[in-house]
């Protein structure tokens, strides 16, 4: 991605602080690349610490600026604080927060355990929870204005079969969204999110379309998947100046794919065992070559 990819003047973002969870792959790199392009210092989180410096490393190498990689788990509340002791004393209040760590996978919900539901539901929901609370009661306590923006999906609004646990998960930060902006809002804070169609990534590609082959945009009305600096100009806009107005928004970016398919995963209903099968063979799969990642 170049400047030229975004559609806002070079600067725009200078001398502004932002943390973005899941920030060293996916949709967070991109989001994260977008920020630093337009003259911000960037914070990026997750757990896999090697990704995390290699990312950073690569944005600074190709743009300048800092990117700043932090190891973090925010399952553990204790990691989430110690983190963000560390980012105020680095120079003081974050400007805003992407909540953009997730996890998901397809599977028949008769098949999940509780632990499964909890590997989604404890990083979606309660960690990204836990994460905004954290930096707001810092931004509360400062009278810092901030923004927060949480990346969602258009299965908020109609559920998902398949993906039980990140439908309910998401559908909570679309209700924390909602109701935080009208608490905060008198206080300086707004409350975002962006309901992204497909926007390819392998991790979303490996657990999401499991069956294999290419990940198409089925029956999008605009016959494409998302770019990513369509969804990086998205969120860029809604952090920095001049959306000062918007507040408590969920905003899809998926070509209409919502409208015209209702955007989930019910066209898995004609699967078969062998289907599945293949499927959950596939996910075991990339969750190795993540753990294999994650500890180098």
């Amino acid at each position: 991605m170049t400047l030229d990819d975004l559609v806002y003047k070079p600067g725009l973002l200078a001398g502004k602080r932002y943390l973005v969870t899941g920030g060293g792959s996916g949709l967070g790199r991109v989001m994260s690349e977008a920020l630093l392009l337009l003259g911000a210092d960037v914070y990026i989180c997750g757990r896999r610490e090697a990704v995390l410096e290699q990312t950073a490393a690569e944005l600074m190498a190709a743009h300048g600026g800092r990117v700043v990689a932090k190891a973090c788990d925010i399952r553990q509340d204790a990691q989430i604080s110690s983190m963000l002791d560390d980012i105020w004393a680095d120079g003081g209040a974050l400007d805003g927060l992407i909540n953009n760590a997730a996890g998901n996978f397809v599977s028949r919900t008769e098949d999940l355990s509780p632990r499964a539901f909890d590997a989604i539901a404890s990083i979606v929901f309660r960690g990204s929870f836990c994460m905004t609370l954290d930096c707001g009661k810092r931004w509360l306590a400062e009278g810092k204005s901030a923004s927060v923006l949480s990346i969602l999906t258009t299965w908020v609004w109609n559920g998902s079969p398949f993906t039980v646990p990140s439908a309910m998960s998401k559908a909570g930060l679309h209700a924390m969204t909602q109701s935080l902006a009208v608490e905060w809002a008198g206080r300086g804070i707004r409350f975002n999110a962006i309901a992204p169609g497909l926007f390819p990534t392998e991790g979303m590609s490996a657990r999401l379309n499991p069956g294999g082959g290419e990940h198409k945009a089925e029956r999008n009305p605009m016959e494409r998947n998302g770019r990513m600096p369509e969804l990086a100009n998205l969120a860029a806009f809604l952090l920095g100046p001049g959306s000062e107005y918007i507040n408590g928004q969920t905003i899809a970016i998926d070509g209409g794919q919502y409208q015209a398919t209702g955007g989930n995963f019910s066209r898995m209903a004609d699967w078969s065992d062998a289907d599945w099968r293949r499927a959950r063979e596939n996910i075991a799969q990339q969750d190795t070559k993540d753990r294999r990642q994650r500890h180098g």
